[in-house]
């Protein structure tokens, strides 16, 4: 049993490094734990136990952290961006009849009324959603 707790403990710290991420690094450590077990003697359901225990752990423990730690920056992309910008209605918003125009950073966008209320010309709003290929604005 030494020999397979030794293959999972390999095993789990190579895909742990050729991973970007954390992936398999609680099994490592639940398995060397288990492999510890097997060097003292317990019995087989008493180092599944203990690996599968301290894996847990591990992961309650570990992930937290990780979080905390490793911050990923989400920005805006492509149409995203224009959340919250200021655009001009360029043909007037009408939900009922389907139709609208408005222009935000000099690209023409069709648009829905936020309210439902007809937006006339030249009116400025702003962009609060995308829906599909329609920007909600109000």
């Amino acid at each position: 049993m030494i020999y397979i707790w030794v293959a999972l403990v390999i095993a789990f710290t190579v895909i742990e490094l050729i991973t970007p991420q954390l992936v398999c690094i609680w099994f490592a450590i639940g398995s060397l734990g288990a492999l510890i077990a097997t060097v003292l003697g317990a019995e087989l359901w008493v180092q599944i136990l203990i690996f599968i225990v301290i894996s847990v752990i591990m992961i309650f423990i570990t992930r937290p952290l990780y979080k905390k730690f490793v911050k990923t920056k989400i920005i805006p992309t492509n149409a995203d961006r224009l959340i919250s910008q200021t655009a001009v209605v360029t043909e007037s918003v009408d939900n009922l009849c389907g139709k609208g125009t408005v222009r935000v950073q000099g690209q023409l966008w069709s648009a829905k009324s936020e309210s439902g209320e007809v937006l006339p010309t030249d009116t400025l709003v702003t962009v609060v959603r995308i829906e599909g290929v329609k920007l909600i604005v109000k």
